[in-house]
């Protein structure tokens, strides 16, 4: 699979503005060849804690994001806000002909930063299959939760993180994407954005992880996608050669943690 991640330095609140600068990223893609191409968190808004003005009832980020996967022949992922009350922070997976292959709600609101005011947790692990990979999205915060990426490479080869990560907590990003990638034996590609926001600054550092952690395609602060070709047969063939996974004591873990 030929997979993007676009790096964009998002407009606060402005959808008007971040589609056009989306539509330029996946215009690329496409003359690029990508299969699929995935985009931040909140795409089109950036992280705002205004879900009453940006949440939808009326599917237009998942509508535009359909148009584009269609015309450009390309499966695309994103970040949006459902609902403008007991709103949740999703991120939705769409292919050609408008078919919809995944939508996961943020099982870890960003508590630091009060997104647990605003938005209401997720409580499911979601997964989808294309391009011969299987394929999970989590959400920025998620990151530091290794449990739930333990669940979902049990059959996961390919695992997303979509965010807005401030470059204060860079090498925290940097770091944990590596480790999520050595601990799960899989492809990590870590989604983040770049520019300054509502008083912060993004670094971007969007990446793709190989399942051995070592970095095959990253971009720091400036706009662009980062490209990679990548091989499901790869996490085959890494989880077959040393299969530590099969020493997990999941059983135990669970006793302990009801100790």
């Amino acid at each position: 699979m030929k997979l993007a991640l676009a790096q964009l330095d998002i407009a606060f609140e402005d959808k008007s503005t971040n589609k056009e600068t989306s539509k330029q990223f996946i215009k690329q893609a496409a003359s690029e060849n990508v299969d699929m191409i995935f985009f931040p968190e909140m795409t089109l808004t950036g992280f705002s804690m205004n879900p009453s003005y940006i949440g939808e009832d009326n599917n237009e980020t998942i509508e535009f994001f359909k148009e584009m996967s269609t015309k450009h022949h390309l499966s695309i992922g994103f970040g949006y806000v459902e609902g403008t009350s007991h709103s949740k922070n999703k991120y939705k997976v769409v292919a050609p002909q408008g078919n919809e292959l995944v939508d996961y709600a943020k099982i870890h609101p960003f508590s630091y930063g009060n997104e647990t005011e605003f938005y209401k947790s997720g409580n499911e692990i979601k997964h989808f299959n294309a391009f011969n990979f299987n394929i999970t999205p989590f959400i920025c915060y998620d990151l530091r939760f290794p449990e739930i990426f333990q669940l979902a490479s049990k059959t996961a080869t390919l695992i997303t993180i979509a965010a807005n990560w401030p470059i204060d907590r860079r090498e925290h990003w940097i770091t944990l994407l590596k480790a999520r990638a050595i601990e799960n034996q899989c492809y990590i590609a870590g989604i983040n954005r770049v520019g300054k926001s509502n008083g912060l600054t993004y670094s971007g550092d969007s990446m793709i992880v190989d399942p051995l952690g070592n970095i095959i395609g990253s971009l720091y602060t400036e706009e662009g996608l980062v490209i990679a070709d990548i091989n499901q047969d790869d996490v085959i063939a890494v989880r077959e050669k040393f299969r530590f996974k099969d020493d997990r004591k999941e059983m135990l873990y669970y006793k302990l943690y009801n100790k």
